[in-house]
């Protein structure tokens, strides 16, 4: 109607978005230019050094050309592997020291190689957190792994259960019969050679072996759904890779890009999946039918019980999509821990023959060609130590990072809110100063008389994490481990094909090997 003004005169509507748009611009450019730079004073002030803030992309740009560039061609087996899987975090250190730091984004971080304040940043859990990952890498990346405060507390504790070694046990005929198949399978292929020999990747042999163990051990008869899930976990594993070597943009994964679009359409089904086994087990328990002992049934056993000891109120436990997360952790961390733990133990075996005649010694002399069980595995001395020297040289997650959630003082330090810590385990395990001037040696016999004696301080062996977080499942691993290693000693001796290359690299999360690893066999 004429003569009538609109209730919010344009003038004021565009004065309105004109103040949120600076606002907004304002928030922008202190998250990318003025904090980063106050932040920088800030350290450097503290005596550390690290290269200047470069806008937006910090390091990032330069951290992954260096990896490209390494992982361009393979190394000598006798080469330092330091300079091939952390090229960036190796020449910042040999340019600054130790007490250095580096830029992910706009965002310093702090490498810890000390080990008080290593013990300190991994016992003070409240402070130290996990850092909240990319939504897209929280596809993978979740459950217990990546939880903080009072949500772990929970989830620990409701975890905890599957892992008792006294459910572990149980699972030891499953461990078998996994390593059994993929033993027999490598007899038959060295039987049908010409010569008693046989050429063998073992690497995609490992991997489908922890997949195949942690497929059984976590669904039971639900076992051939497990497996499409193992698959579908493997793909999601690469699409990872690709997100975690990019900077973070906040609301990114919103943009439906090829890779965005196939990693969620991965974690659908792995969704669909996971929730129909849940639904079966729930069904099974409501028919009056026991509980599984898998691991699916012991978690699923321990949240009614967590539920029930809280008066039944259900915000005690764990939702449907919380047992789904774990059920996704249990593949990630049983899977890529116990493979990449038995491709690098078969190379240095091959590699120090000596070590493999003593380990095969051990293994026979302890149960011969019989089938292991627990307390025969639980005696194996020098197996152990060789597991043990391997975690240390080739640790399955090279990296620990943390996230400071509170201003607080590390060591000599005074850390602000915001930024993070960089535990870079394969330095710390080859550092001479805590290992002696071998460090960098394959020398098990270091363990001879346990972890703890090793080295100088206790917190300098972490393959499986330390203090209150440590790894849940590194019993699980080792078990497993053992079980695959003595079996092979049992009808093989091995060495290393002409054709290996050597090339650890970091595909997503582990340690793993770039071009395969070509194992040459002959049957006992």
């Amino acid at each position: 109607m004429e003569g009538v003004e609109p209730p919010f005169p344009i003038g004021i509507i565009g004065a309105v978005v004109m103040v949120v748009g600076v606002i907004a611009l304002v928030r922008v450019v202190n998250c990318v230019w003025v904090r980063p730079k106050r932040l920088e004073t800030f350290l450097t002030q503290q005596n550390l050094r690290g290269n200047c803030y470069r806008f937006v992309y910090g390091d990032s740009k330069e951290m992954g050309k260096m990896i490209q560039q390494a992982n361009s061609k393979p190394i000598h087996l006798d080469d330092d592997i330091l300079p091939r899987i952390l090229p960036f975090h190796h020449q910042i250190i040999r340019n600054y020291g130790k007490s250095s730091f580096f830029w992910h984004g706009p965002t310093p971080v702090v490498t810890i190689i000390n080990p008080e304040e290593i013990r300190e940043v991994m016992n003070n859990i409240s402070i130290f957190q996990k850092p909240l990952n990319n939504p897209l890498v929280q596809l993978l990346i979740t459950g217990l792994i990546e939880y903080n405060g009072e949500k772990w507390i929970k989830h620990r504790k409701i975890v905890n259960p599957a892992f008792h070694l006294e459910k572990l046990k149980l699972m030891l005929p499953t461990f078998y019969e996994c390593c059994n198949e993929m033993v027999e399978k490598w007899k038959r292929l060295v039987s049908e050679s010409e010569n008693g020999s046989l050429e063998i990747d073992v690497w995609p042999f490992f991997h489908t072996l922890s997949g195949d163990a942690i497929s059984r051990t976590a669904f039971g008869s639900n076992y051939e759904e497990g497996k499409r899930i193992l698959q579908l976990q493997t793909q999601l594993a690469h699409l990872t890779g690709n997100v975690l070597r990019s900077v973070y943009i906040p609301g990114w994964r919103f943009v439906p890009t090829k890779l965005n679009r196939k990693m969620k359409e991965v974690e659908n089904e792995i969704q669909v999946l996971l929730r129909g086994i849940i639904h079966k087990r729930e069904k099974a328990k409501e028919a009056g039918e026991a509980p599984s002992d898998d691991l699916l049934g012991i978690l699923l056993e321990s949240n009614r019980r967590e539920i029930q000891d809280r008066g039944n109120k259900k915000k005690f436990g764990m939702s449907i999509d919380e047992v789904i997360k774990e059920c996704k952790l249990f593949y990630l961390a049983g899977q890529e821990t116990t493979s990449v733990l038995l491709n690098w133990t078969i190379v240095l075996l091959s590699k120090f023959p000596n070590w493999q005649a003593k380990a095969r010694e051990e293994v026979l002399q302890v149960f011969g060609t019989q089938k292991p069980d627990y307390d025969a595995l639980n005696r194996l001395k020098v197996l152990t130590m060789i597991l043990y020297e391997v975690l240390r040289l080739y640790p399955p997650a090279p990296l620990i990072p943390r996230l400071v959630s509170k201003e607080t003082k590390l060591g000599n330090l005074k850390l602000p809110r915001g930024v993070r810590v960089w535990i870079p385990v394969i330095l710390v395990h080859q550092d001479p100063q805590l290992w002696g001037e071998d460090a960098k040696e394959f020398k098990p016999e270091r363990f001879s008389e346990g972890v703890y004696k090793a080295a100088k301080s206790q917190a300098c062996f972490l393959p499986f994490g330390w203090g209150p977080r440590i790894c849940i499942g590194q019993n699980f691993a080792l078990i497993e481990a053992k079980m695959a290693i003595s079996l092979i000693l049992q009808n093989f001796s091995f060495q290393l094909s002409s054709s290996y290359a050597h090339a650890p690299f970091i595909d997503s999360l582990t340690l793993q090997p770039q071009f395969g690893t070509h194992i040459i066999f002959n049957k006992l």
